[in-house]
């Protein structure tokens, strides 16, 4: 199989360039080289910019590919010329898009008959717009994304994935190596809700499995990418922190509504909390029927550990600085719940 990737270097798309790789596979990547690269060998590497027609052209030229899996279309205007350029040296287009395109996320429980976000596949970057705790521009921007590959490729020559929450080594966002160092760290750890709250995250490399998949066997429409409903909890993801950490750790798990009252903020402060029904309902059916298979939590969790004790590093990214709760204001909640007169002790 003739693969080529939009992007590649950092985490979905670099795992994706090595699931595909290991496959054997022919892979080329497409990307501006501001980033340090796959660090894998083996790759043909077409250096530009998706947004210069010049450099578009220029890897329509590099072609021809089985497949196309696009980890970099952001804006709708520019996802449908890049796909457009690309229809007729590709067979196939895989756009990595999100659940983030639902009306109902998070609110609601959610299956790909759900609606989407409505945003014509030519919009640009202003289209859209954030409500809190509701519908956000970049959920618009993927669902115009959307809708520009399938106007592109047509809906038999096109692929959606739709994953939830993503974690696994080389996460830039910081979600999960914040939880590991909080806890290795020590002490008492504010733990948001119930340990029983079912969570639905994926390793990326099952992701990125699944995506080979859908190209290999041809799978085409939407399809969530999720963990099932049920796999794990909340309560099991930070046992195993505190587990491969081997920390001295006790969590104090305080209830919604007084951490809601304290101001916390929900999936920045506490990453991977959410007091939402829909966060963690997110029907996998159709993609585990089409193949899906998603490790134990645990594997994930250690294998996350091991690459940040050895190599890792989600500092350098912007978007890691926005995750994290502060020991001040942790001990401020937590002062608060001892206070509240439903502390057990």
């Amino acid at each position: 199989m003739r693969l080529l990737v939009l992007g590649g270097t950092w985490f979905v798309g670099h795992a994706i360039v090595t699931a595909a790789l290991d496959a054997g596979w022919e892979v080329t990547t497409f990307h501006r080289g501001t980033s340090a690269g796959t660090g894998l060998e083996g790759i043909r590497t077409v250096q530009g910019d998706r947004t210069k027609p010049a450099d578009v052209a220029a890897l329509t030229d590099a072609g021809r590919w089985d497949a196309v899996v696009d980890t970099s279309g952001y804006v709708p205007r520019n996802t449908l010329d890049v796909a457009r350029a690309l229809a007729p040296v590709a067979d196939r287009y895989v756009f990595v898009s999100t659940v983030s395109v639902y009306r109902d996320w998070p609110r609601k429980p959610l299956s790909e008959d759900s609606a989407v976000l409505p945003c014509p596949p030519d919009a640009g970057p202003e289209h859209g717009t954030d409500t809190e705790d509701g519908p956000t521009r970049y959920g618009y921007q993927k669902s115009g994304c959307e809708a520009a590959a399938v106007a592109a490729f047509g809906p038999d020559r096109t692929t959606i994935l739709r994953p939830g929450v993503v974690l696994g080594p080389r996460e830039y966002v910081g979600r999960l190596p914040w939880w590991l160092r909080r806890v290795a760290g020590g002490g008492r750890i504010l733990a948001p809700g119930s340990p029983d709250r079912p969570i639905q995250p994926v390793d990326v490399r099952d992701l990125a499995a699944f995506t080979l998949r859908t190209v290999a066997d041809g799978i085409s429409g939407a399809l969530n990418v999720c963990a099932p409903v049920g796999a794990a909890t909340f309560g099991d993801l930070l046992a195993a922190c505190a587990d491969v950490t081997g920390a001295a750790a006790s969590f104090e798990w305080v209830p919604d509504d007084v951490l809601l009252g304290e101001g916390v903020r929900q999936w920045s402060e506490l990453p991977l909390w959410r007091a939402y029904e829909g966060v963690w309902r997110v029907d996998t059916t159709r993609a585990r029927r089409a193949g899906l298979r998603c490790r134990p939590l645990g594997e994930t969790v250690a294998d996350t550990w091991r690459w940040l004790t050895e190599a890792g590093e989600t500092s350098l990214h912007d978007r890691a600085v926005e995750i994290g709760l502060s020991r001040d204001k942790e001990q401020r909640v937590l002062t608060a719940w001892e206070a509240s007169g439903q502390w057990a002790g």
